[in-house]
């Protein structure tokens, strides 16, 4: 299983913030998925918690596209894997905190997960609910189980398909960022 430390090595969020440019650039070579016109960047700045306390205000940015077409200029988002919707922890803090809650391992205590990146009880309860009742039942998730072939009759379902990139790569950094890819790509 990724270590929980993970949350707190600067060089996880350097590599996020690069697979999120990627990303945006991929979306903004699209054009607008509304009239095909030109897309240009309008990012905004967010305050997510729970990562290293020391990172660059640089990858607190939220890269964000704006069409440039008379007429239209609709928004887009492209996808993320350092930003979940509108929660206000990182997306990787999201992610793992609630994978080894799943389990209810003992040595991940609130404590130390409070420690580590600031989440409180209430916090953490409300993520591993989504993982439990929400997320399963969503087309994404159907999606991933369906092409990592996951049991999905079991109980820790967002541990298991952590597990699977963890199993298939070793390094955890990677194994981390290409699990937050995949969520992060949508139906």
């Amino acid at each position: 299983m990724i270590p929980l430390k993970i949350l707190t090595d600067k060089s996880l969020f350097t590599l996020l913030y690069q697979i999120d440019q990627k990303l945006a650039e991929q979306t903004r070579s699209r054009g607008c998925p509304y009239c095909g016109g030109p897309l240009h960047y309008a990012n905004y700045r967010r305050k997510p918690r729970g990562g290293p306390p020391d990172l660059e205000e640089a990858f607190e940015v939220r890269f964000s596209l704006c069409c440039g077409a008379e007429g239209c200029r609709h928004r887009t988002l492209p996808p993320s894997v350092r930003f979940w919707d509108r929660r206000v922890y990182w997306a990787p803090v999201v992610l793992l905190v609630a994978a080894l809650r799943q389990l209810k391992n003992r040595n991940i205590t609130l404590e130390r997960i409070k420690s580590i990146c600031g989440a409180l009880r209430s916090t953490v309860n409300r993520w591993r609910d989504y993982f439990q009742n929400i997320f399963p039942q969503s087309i994404n998730y159907r999606r991933l189980a369906g092409h990592y072939e996951l049991d999905t009759s079991s109980e820790p379902l967002i541990h298991n398909l952590l597990e699977h990139f963890f199993s298939t790569c070793r390094e955890p950094k990677t194994a981390l960022s290409n699990c937050l890819q995949a969520l992060a790509q949508g139906p």
